[in-house]
């Protein structure tokens, strides 16, 4: 089939192209470039630099006429999205809306949409959290891929689009840059292998649920294979703290080097865990990548980037 990925210059969005062209399918990019990086593309997609809030993508989807939109562009970094409500607001809502009416007047059969368990539940009132905790986000991004959920209700309920929205816990692996809390694997790793010491934003005890992006792709497969409408999260079940991760990066890059702490940011929040039950029924999903090999694959990736590339923009 004909698959649409907004967003797939970057970090999730590239590592899914390279799996959907090695199933067979025929892929077509949109990536505005802002983030993404266009050698991250898969040399057999077609690629459009565009943004998803201009109407005149219009015509890709006119010349392209995909089966299927995987809607992975986003404004993706917690802190921006405090400091400018306003760009996330026209990314993260007007942007997707944008990419929804479009597939409502070309045919498009199928949605996915790549939502946030990190960030749109707020503090968890159980752990780990499931898909039917209340949306309380603490940040406009998490408030905000809330309400873009809410849109696709509404267009498959007016309009019949099918759609999966696929809540991703904190997402890591080859290509991650270093957006945003999400980035935290990125940034050690990039200041341990340069031998400079990382800053751990509060006491480091605040926890995440990590994923490697291998599931992550796995979790998009068999999602595309289904049918009907669901919302399922994409983690491990599992809380792993910031200084935990620091310390399984240092132990294998730079024993011995320490890390510096700075006041804890604006909208951060503390513990998150999904509970992944629901996708594993639907689907069969479930992560198959511990947190040590994928913390080994990801820094054998980045010792390996050419020199002079930074993973920070």
């Amino acid at each position: 089939m004909k698959i649409l990925v907004t967003g797939g210059a970057g970090f999730i969005g590239s590592n899914l192209i390279d799996r959907f062209i090695k199933e067979g399918h025929n892929v077509v990019v949109i990536d505005d470039l802002s983030t993404g990086r266009r050698e991250n593309v898969h040399p057999d997609a077609r690629f459009y630099e565009a943004d998803i809030r201009d109407r005149s993508i219009a015509a890709i989807f006119r010349d392209e006429c995909p089966d299927v939109v995987s809607h992975h562009a986003a404004q993706m970094d917690v802190r921006r999205s405090v400091r400018d409500p306003q760009l996330d607001i026209a990314i993260n809502i007007a942007g997707t809306v944008n990419v929804l009416e479009h597939c409502v007047e070309y045919g498009v059969r199928r949605f996915i949409f790549a939502s946030s368990g990190g960030a749109v539940y707020g503090e968890p009132e159980v752990m780990p959290v499931p898909e039917s905790h209340a949306l309380q986000g603490t940040s406009p991004y998490g408030i905000n891929k809330g309400v873009g959920e809410q849109y696709l209700r509404y267009f498959s309920q007016a309009y019949g689009v099918s759609y999966v929205s696929l809540r991703y816990a904190n997402v890591y692996g080859p290509r991650q840059d270093s957006h945003g809390e999400a980035g935290v694997v990125a940034i050690f790793a990039e200041r341990l292998l340069k031998g400079e010491q990382p800053v751990i934003n509060g006491t480091g005890e605040q926890t995440r649920d990590f994923v490697c992006v291998d599931d992550v792709v796995e979790a998009n497969i068999v999602a595309l294979a289904g049918d009907g409408n669901g919302i399922y999260n994409v983690g491990t079940g599992g809380e792993t703290s910031i200084l935990s991760i620091y310390r399984m990066l240092a132990d294998r890059i730079a024993p011995g080097l320490s890390a510096l702490h700075a006041a804890a940011k604006l909208g951060e929040q503390q513990r998150i865990a999904l509970d992944c039950g629901k996708i594993f029924k639907a689907f069969g999903w479930r992560p198959r990548t511990s947190i040590e090999a994928g913390l080994a694959k990801t820094i054998e990736y980045y010792r390996n980037l050419q020199p002079g590339r930074s993973l920070v923009p």
